[in-house]
């Protein structure tokens, strides 16, 4: 099935901010559906005059009157008159027959959608005729807020320009729990799971005439420095007066409740608000628990680097004390494969995250190795492209492995001491490529990789094709030196 964008930029003239807007009302629709207890269906023109149905959403509240999917799909010469109608007089059109298809009789609404001063959408609501009867009064009130939300996307004044930052996943829907609110801030109605949201909170009775940010205010009497109006509150009082969407968390008796609050403005006229609450208790408190397992990830991490460190120098104490030129060299080629890893671990002590940015601790190897090649200046190592963000499983091994090439290189490539050595990085769809080059004297003749004996290459074997599940190749390099080809695979 094709996208909202694909569909719109295929088959339509819209510019980009109509689209853009139509990706926000389509962010925001399933409360309007779930109010209507209706199907919504955005259609736009083409080119050629005939309606495109671009997308689809049905209600959580009750039944689809459309179970077949309609995206992509051209509308019925019946009903592209009334969406023309409805383009053209720029209001909701309310007339016409119900029509009957499989599932019944359903009646359709036809409402323009419009951004500034231009209509660039029809939006049908499309409703069930199934079950004629008394409206509770619930369903009184979604039906009430839902007809001023539509009466708002044909105004131009919906969805918000404004927009919250609650994620999607977590944002309130209406059978969460739904309070309306006067233009004064008082409670004219208030859903049985508002209701239980507020008595977690510790408000007894009904809130039925309640002025809700008084009511939140003795929840919490102070914001978070004490002084300050608490923010449960500061938003309700915000969207009242500046008519802007709010969102906020009330906190009590343990529980936690999270509030958007919307302001309804139907013909520009301010008729209060409608507040969505969610009980979030049992996430926030997830949150906290994983908040603190990322916390004790980074000590270990932490813990981990200063233990490396501590071996990396005890191991620089006992190379001092050797008077073997080359067992004090085998203890500072262990110094320094110890602190490539510690770098890894120093890095992800930093962060929440289990990936690095790899740049860094590369150039840091690359400093340490300079370092030990000879006089300074004499091996010069460089770093050309990116290797990006690594996770912990791969960046590990491949630290060691960059030490040990071009420690490798730095040592031993060069007989006058003096040379580049240049570590070339890429990154393309599911793999990191990584050349490690030099100018150096180049491959002995006869050399094949699977026969050397060099403890450093059979680490950087080990460590790439059986950790990394990667390949390994080295070759002469043309005018002069070695390459050294690393590929390994990354997960997408």
């Amino acid at each position: 099935m094709s996208t909202l964008t694909e569909l719109v930029r295929a088959r339509c003239d819209l510019d980009q901010q109509d689209l853009d807007w139509l990706h926000r009302l389509v962010g925001e629709w399933q409360l309007v559906a779930d109010l209507s207890f209706a199907d919504l269906v955005l259609h736009v023109r083409t080119p050629s005059g005939r309606w495109l149905t671009v997308a689809h959403m049905r209600p959580t509240t009750g039944p689809t009157t459309s179970p077949e999917d309609l995206v992509g799909l051209l509308v019925e010469p019946s009903l592209e008159r009334r969406l023309e109608r409805a383009f053209r007089d720029g209001r909701v059109g309310r007339e016409g027959e119900p029509e009957r298809r499989s599932g019944g009789l359903v009646k359709v609404d036809a409402v323009p959608v419009r951004r500034g001063d231009a209509r660039i959408a029809v939006l049908t609501l499309e409703t069930s005729l199934g079950a004629t009867r008394m409206p509770s009064p619930l369903e009184l009130a979604y039906l009430t807020s839902a007809g001023e939300l539509l009466q708002m996307v044909a105004e131009g004044t919906f969805p918000y320009p404004q927009s919250g930052d609650v994620s999607p996943e977590n944002a309130p829907r209406a059978g969460d729990g739904l309070l309306r609110l006067d233009r004064t801030g008082h409670v004219v109605y208030a859903s049985p799971n508002a209701l239980s949201a507020y008595r977690r909170l510790g408000v007894p009775g009904d809130l039925l005439g309640a002025h809700l940010g008084q009511t939140i205010a003795r929840i919490s009497p102070t914001g978070p420095d004490g002084k300050d109006e608490p923010r449960g509150s500061a938003a309700l009082a915000a969207t009242l007066r500046f008519a802007e969407p709010r969102e906020s968390e009330v906190e009590g008796q343990g529980a936690t409740v999270l509030i958007r609050a919307m302001p309804l403005v139907p013909g520009g006229q301010r008729r209060g608000a409608l507040v969505l609450v969610r009980d979030v208790t049992e996430l926030r408190r997830r949150d906290r628990q994983l908040m603190g397992k990322d916390a004790t990830i980074r000590e270990i991490h932490h813990r981990v680097k200063n233990n490396l460190q501590t071996v990396a120098a005890l191991l620089r104490l006992q190379a001092r004390r050797m008077a073997d030129p080359a067992a004090r060299s085998a203890l500072e080629e262990s110094v320094r494969r110890v602190s490539s890893i510690a770098l890894v671990h120093e890095t992800l002590s930093l962060t929440l995250e289990e990936t690095v940015a790899f740049d860094t601790i590369a150039d840091r190897v690359l400093a340490m190795c300079a370092e030990v090649a000879g006089p300074e200046g004499a091996v010069r190592v460089e770093r050309r492209g990116s290797f990006g963000q690594l996770s912990a499983e791969v960046a590990t091994p491949l630290s060691m492995v960059l030490t040990e090439l071009v420690q490798n290189a730095a040592e031993h490539a060069f007989s006058d001491g003096g040379g580049q050595v240049l570590v070339l990085p890429g990154r393309r769809a599911g793999a990191l490529d990584v050349v490690v080059a030099d100018d150096g004297r180049g491959l002995p003749e006869g050399f094949e990789l699977a026969g050397s004996g060099r403890l450093g290459l059979t680490i950087v074997r080990t460590l790439v094709e059986g950790e990394m599940q990667g390949t390994l190749r080295l070759q002469r390099r043309e005018g002069g030196g070695t390459e050294v080809w690393l590929e390994v695979p990354l997960p997408d």
